[in-house]
């Protein structure tokens, strides 16, 4: 009888988000959006307060693209809870993000008010983001 083989896991660790985004960099659904400036982790309460704090502004007017996920779960253990016994249990998910990434994409508002929309959604992230808007716009 075949016996099934060990499967050796593999633990990730941290590790460091190396280099510039290969995919994701450009505006491929809006007319302007917000691009990361530095690598990092955005936990999805992050995305979720980002993306409140923009429909808001917009009186839930025009359309809005969230171009990143949180994939990525994080465990962590209890406070005060000994070293050994396992992984800890589930604690968030987060998206990881390397420079040059477009988080969001913004249509049908003018473009005051996306800049402004923007502007309130990037200072809920923990990374350094631009405004970037596409080259043939040529709205108010």
């Amino acid at each position: 009888m075949l016996q099934p083989k060990k499967v050796k896991r593999r633990r990730v660790q941290k590790g460091r988000i190396k280099g510039n985004s290969g995919r994701g960099h450009q505006l491929a659904f809006g007319t302007m959006g917000i691009k990361t400036l530095d690598g990092g982790r955005l936990t999805s309460r992050q995305i979720e307060a980002a993306r409140i704090a923009m429909t808001r502004y917009m009186k839930r007017e025009g359309q809005v693209w969230i171009r990143i996920f949180p994939d990525t779960p994080i465990t962590s253990k209890p406070a005060e809870v000994r070293m050994g016994k396992g992984k800890g249990a589930l604690s968030h998910w987060v998206a990881k993000v390397r420079p040059g990434r477009i988080l969001f994409e913004l249509e049908g508002v003018p473009r005051e008010i996306g800049e402004e929309a923007l502007r309130l959604a990037s200072q809920k992230l923990p990374v350094l983001t631009k405004f970037v808007i596409r080259r043939d716009y040529s709205g108010n």
